[in-house]
């Protein structure tokens, strides 16, 4: 895979790559594993077919944006897209995942969110980035306090996955150059 250096986004002891198809199989392992998977409110099993056909429907046609999340040595260890973006409200929802276990708690979730977020705003012009956490998740939470985003609300019993209704907050962050367009 050739990446294109201006596409890439560098920061602190990560970077973000476009994601490509030739990535499927490592998005795939990281979506099933179960420290990965009971984090999200999608839980069901994920397939090669499945995700090529979101890269198809999804990522080609510039409804998600999604990234590869490297460590400054190269090593894939998730994954950060932003979907539903929305050109006329000028928003987005943003998700993330580690898929590397041994990647967990060492703050790259952290600097890939002040990533996003920057492109975010910049590169896309956006006013908003939001994005919904299922209660309980606290290390996401305070990963998504730190890059900036705050509670906007608590969504009780919103989802039913396998272990019965769950609550989702929904958080948020503005962007504070952007302003009503004339």
């Amino acid at each position: 895979m050739t990446e294109n250096s201006k596409d890439i986004l560098w920061g602190g002891d990560i970077y973000l790559r476009p994601m490509a198809e030739e990535d499927t199989d490592l998005i795939v392992k990281w979506r099933n594993e179960e420290f990965v998977r009971k984090n999200f409110i999608y839980q069901k099993p994920f397939t090669r077919e499945g995700h090529l056909s979101w890269i198809e429907t999804m990522v080609k046609t510039g409804k998600v944006i999604q990234f590869i999340i490297c460590t400054k040595e190269g090593r894939a260890v998730g994954s950060v897209y932003l979907r539903d973006i929305d050109e006329v409200h000028h928003k987005a929802e943003y998700g993330i995942f580690i898929g590397e276990r041994d990647a967990l708690s060492k703050g790259y979730g952290t600097q890939a969110a002040r990533l996003m977020i920057r492109y975010s705003f910049e590169k896309l012009g956006l006013h908003k980035l939001m994005l919904r956490v299922l209660a309980g998740n606290e290390r996401a939470k305070k990963s998504y306090e730190k890059a900036g985003f705050v509670q906007e609300a608590y969504l009780r019993e919103d989802v039913c996955l396998e272990d019965g209704y769950r609550d989702v907050i929904l958080m948020a962050i503005l962007n504070p150059e952007d302003k009503m367009p004339s």
